[in-house]
């Protein structure tokens, strides 16, 4: 709690507080304090009794009540000395958020993070791919505050000058008063990289190491909840479906080499038994060399595969979730955007392909292999942006890093998926925890009409309209708001969303302890 020119005021306020405001007491000197407030209802501030020169004294105890019509407060009387209220602005905050333009994002108006972005400020080129709307502190791209009465500033400047938007028990628990969160819109137009994300020891080495591509030492983990259809590849398959991708997609053993695959699939097979260590140890050996295959052994192999893949689709096997044709379309495609024999392709054979209707989500812990392919998609993830890559893409490679970083376990696809569950008391509210403490994600969507009250939160929250227009309120303000704004929500904050005639979509990264 803090106090200006207060000797012994006391720090036992109502519990429920929401959030704060400073005390301007008409006196000379003239004294502040940041007090917490109780919306709607009365503040009371307990001072000390006794005496200090120059400071405020005497007073036992303030209350008054907010106007709710006016959304001001009463001039006060003590005695004969008139107190002034010197409000805080209401802790909703529009920002204006900058939009990354990438070679693998969709072009011009069919991308969402750019049409988002236009909400605000960005002018679109029809011409231009936009792949990444970043919301949040991380200093690679910033929000800026939008509007409202005080000066455009960045936010993380304005959780700078006041704590109580983040919330003491976060604030303790990460440091700075920064958001421990980046929340983003991918719109994906072509494959992003095979890629994983380091655990925090790993990610602290790697930075210490090669800043220029680990710029920071903070580990990622990250989840995606898609806004239109969405595919992509997320962790190991089952064994037994690279078995019968090695048995029946001679293009893929042939990039392995015959005695890899011979040692795999007889391991895997092995009447004897398996261990789990084991099968660990034998699917990392098959996909480092995967991994580190010649570049003449994958372009001879992609050649073949995908001259298959067009000629004769029905030869190649359904294992999984992919037909025999559907992997030839999805191979296609893949070779389309990566031609000449990437490394990418022969991925599809050892990663899970899974896709996504809109609300569905998967969750990606660290040390996880995955690419998104294609779609729309909200993504949160811890505050970072290191990234271990190793194909579909032009940039930096770090093949033993990431060969060495994998887990290796092994799932079906159904495990990958993060199943939403009710929210507290609200009816048409759900939220996607995963088993991580920087963030969560809440998911508000209404028909034409309806409103919903979303209790505070115990921390800092960003929420997007992704869908319709409607009213977003905290206390007293009111918003009127339609797709593609962005908001920073201050702790504690309850939050009301209104949808207009056609509804509303609105997502909320959040932490919470």
């Amino acid at each position: 709690m803090l106090t200006e020119g207060c000797d012994g005021c006391q720090e036992n306020f109502f519990a429920g507080r929401r959030w704060s405001e400073r005390i301007s007491f008409g006196i000379r000197p003239r004294t502040t304090f940041t007090i917490p407030r109780v919306y709607p209802g009365v503040i009371t501030l307990a001072t000390s009794t006794t005496s200090t020169p120059g400071k405020l004294s005497g007073l036992s105890e303030i209350g008054f009540r907010r106007n709710l019509n006016t959304g001001s407060y009463p001039h006060l009387q003590e005695g004969n000395q008139r107190k002034e209220i010197d409000m805080l602005e209401v802790p909703l905050y529009r920002l204006q958020c900058g939009a990354n333009s990438y070679d693998w994002g969709k072009l011009g108006h069919t991308s969402a993070a750019a049409r988002y972005a236009s909400a605000t400020s960005l002018t679109i080129d029809p011409a231009k791919p936009y792949a990444e709307l970043w919301m949040g502190t991380h200093p690679s791209n910033p929000s800026l505050t939008h509007g409202g009465r005080t000066p455009q500033q960045p936010l993380l400047s304005l959780l700078h000058t006041n704590a109580a938007l983040i919330g003491p028990s976060i604030t303790e628990k990460f440091g700075e008063n920064n958001l421990p969160f980046l929340f983003k819109v991918l719109s994906i137009g072509k494959a992003l990289s095979i890629q994983a994300h380091p655990d925090k020891a790993l990610a602290e080495r790697l930075h210490a190491r090669d800043p220029k591509n680990y710029p920071d030492g903070n580990h990622k983990p990250e989840m995606a909840v898609a806004v239109t259809e969405f595919d992509g590849f997320c962790g190991f398959r089952p064994v037994a479906e690279i078995v019968g991708f090695l048995e029946g997609v001679p293009e893929f053993r042939s990039v392995v080499g015959e005695e890899v695959a011979r040692e795999f699939v007889g391991y895997i097979n092995s009447k004897s038994g398996t261990t789990p260590e084991g099968v660990k140890g034998a699917l990392k050996k098959l996909y480092a060399t995967l991994m580190r295959a010649p570049q003449e052994v994958l372009t001879a192999a992609t050649t073949a595969l995908i001259t298959r893949s067009r000629e004769e689709p029905e030869t190649l096997p359904g294992i999984g979730n992919l037909s025999g044709a559907g992997l030839a379309e999805l191979l296609v495609r893949l070779d389309g955007q990566f031609p000449g024999g990437d490394v990418g392709i022969f991925c599809t054979f050892v990663l899970n392909y899974i896709t996504l209707l809109p609300g569905q989500a998967i969750f990606l812990s660290a040390n996880v292999p995955h690419a998104y392919l294609s779609g729309d998609i909200v993504e949160c993830m811890a505050a970072s942006d290191n990234v271990v890559r190793a194909g579909f893409t032009p940039k930096f490679k770090d093949v033993d890093v990431l060969v060495d970083m994998l887990t290796y376990d092994t799932a079906p696809i159904e495990e990958q998926v993060l199943q939403p569950v009710g929210y507290k008391v609200t009816k048409n509210t759900v939220l996607y925890d995963p088993p991580i403490e920087e963030f969560s994600v809440l998911k508000t969507e209404l028909q034409g009409g309806e409103k919903e009250v979303v209790p505070g939160i115990e921390g800092p929250s960003v929420l997007i309209v992704t869908g319709g227009a409607g009213w977003i309120s905290v206390g007293p303000k009111r918003e009127e708001v339609a797709t593609g704004f962005v908001y920073f929500v201050g702790a504690t904050a309850e939050v009301v969303v209104e949808s207009g005639e056609g509804g509303i979509v609105v997502y909320r990264a959040f932490c919470e302890l």
